[in-house]
């Protein structure tokens, strides 16, 4: 175990020096004897030695020292400084204090803002401080927003039944319209919902008047499952930006970036976006655009290859940590859905695509198998609005997870049954 110094040893006078000394104090007595040196360095010309001056004397939660730190604030110009000072006050734990932070409430640097909010939350039983700190219920930083609506507006009433789903919607295959299969589906009844929507009119199964329609579609489609996924699971969306091909020489193709034009509308339903992955397929799969770049080099028209694709995660806004969904699982189940297999540390997930002379868009089953052993449980249940090629369902029954799938086009519905039936590797749940 480290051993931490109980004083300052500043016979070498470098910054270097110094910030080791600070550095290597760790908790500190009352009784601690260069409170002084502290507070003189805590003005000094160097911010990283004001920062782990002002950490120290935090750590003392010395009443004494308010009157230092409210003075520290009115020198003091850099943000994560300005916030450890924050912090210190609200560390004292004092009345004394409160007005200070009051008036923190109305800083123009948010960091600063949620520090003070930490330091009155402790008072919050006073009916004057839980005025104060409602009023920033519709502040514009986000952050500032969620402590709030944590302390106080958590009135939830979450599921007891998180961990179970519906016995009608348990290995179910749909042909249908998604969005009316979906308007069916109580709230709150999928774990994860794993899907790559239809191209926009780059293949011939999905044709849409215009580039808006499309993305209103998927717009209302993903309000639902927002609606019927679980308190704090997740939804995992697979798209690219695509090309429609010119429709003469004298016209340009048309670049659509699908994944970020539905991003904004997603997070606006109530996802709070969480990851971006990076599917990469080896180059000789995508399509050659670079060819008319390498046969003459002149600038403004390179155009590389394609070989990526956006997996955005994303989750239904909780209150809860993670922690409280393990909570809802029997430890066993918990357990049993550890990754102990070698797995992929980074955002770039290298993997080669599949084909099917039936379906011209398939999901690899290693992507299916990643995202739902990530980001679900044994025996929860996968939801594919746009099951394509079915790979989502096979998945889920090969990693002993119950699937439902919407399929509106009848080859490809007739296409998973078959392979649903014939897999011998689906011997889970029947």
């Amino acid at each position: 175990m480290k051993k931490f110094d109980q004083s300052l040893n500043l016979s070498d006078k470098s910054d270097a020096s110094i910030l080791k000394s600070l550095k290597n104090l760790g908790f500190l007595a009352k009784d601690f004897k260069d409170v002084e040196t502290l507070k003189e360095l805590s003005i000094h010309t160097n911010k990283e030695i004001r920062y782990y001056s002002i950490n120290n004397l935090g750590k003392l939660s010395n009443q004494n020292l308010l009157e230092t730190f409210i003075n520290l604030l009115k020198s003091e110009k850099t943000s994560k400084n300005r916030r450890e000072i924050t912090s210190s006050i609200g560390r004292l734990r004092s009345r004394k204090a409160i007005t200070t932070l009051v008036k923190l409430l109305q800083d123009s640097d948010p960091n600063v803002i949620l520090q003070a909010i930490r330091g009155l939350l402790v008072f919050k039983d006073d009916k004057d401080i839980k005025e104060k700190l409602l009023k920033l219920k519709d502040h514009e930083n986000e952050l500032v927003k969620t402590i709030i609506e944590v302390e106080f507006n958590n009135k939830k009433i979450y599921s007891k039944d998180h961990h179970k789903s519906p016995d009608d919607l348990k290995n179910k295959i749909i042909n249908g319209d998604t969005l009316k299969v979906l308007k069916k589906i109580q709230n709150e009844s999928i774990h994860l919902t794993f899907t790559s929507p239809p191209y926009y009119n780059a293949r011939d199964y999905s044709i849409y008047n215009s580039y808006k329609s499309y993305i209103k579609f998927l717009v209302k489609i993903f309000k639902e499952v927002h609606r019927v996924t679980k308190e704090g699971r997740f939804f995992i969306l697979n798209t690219s930006p695509i090309i429609i091909p010119r429709i003469g020489r004298k016209y340009s193709s048309k670049r659509y970036p699908i994944p970020y034009d539905l991003h904004y509308e997603i997070t606006k339903m109530g996802w709070e976006f969480i990851d971006d992955i990076v599917w990469v397929k080896p180059e000789p799969s995508a399509k050659n655009r670079i060819a008319g770049f390498d046969s003459h080099r002149k600038p403004l028209a390179y155009k590389p290859n394609c070989i990526t694709e956006c997996v955005m995660v994303y989750r239904k806004k909780s209150n809860k940590l993670i922690d409280w969904i393990y909570d809802q699982y029997p430890k066993s189940i918990v357990d049993e859905s550890k990754i102990n297999e070698k797995y992929e540390t980074s955002n770039t997930w290298y993997i080669d695509p599949s084909h099917s002379k039936v379906h011209s868009a398939v999901f690899p089953l290693e992507l299916c198998d990643r995202v739902i052993k990530f980001y679900s449980f044994k025996g929860d249940l996968i939801f594919d609005p746009f099951a394509g090629s079915g790979s989502v369902g096979i998945s889920a029954k090969r990693n002993n997870r119950y699937y439902l799938l919407s399929e509106l086009n009848k080859a490809y519905y007739e296409e998973i049954k078959k392979k649903l039936e014939t897999d011998t590797q689906l011997s889970f749940y029947k």
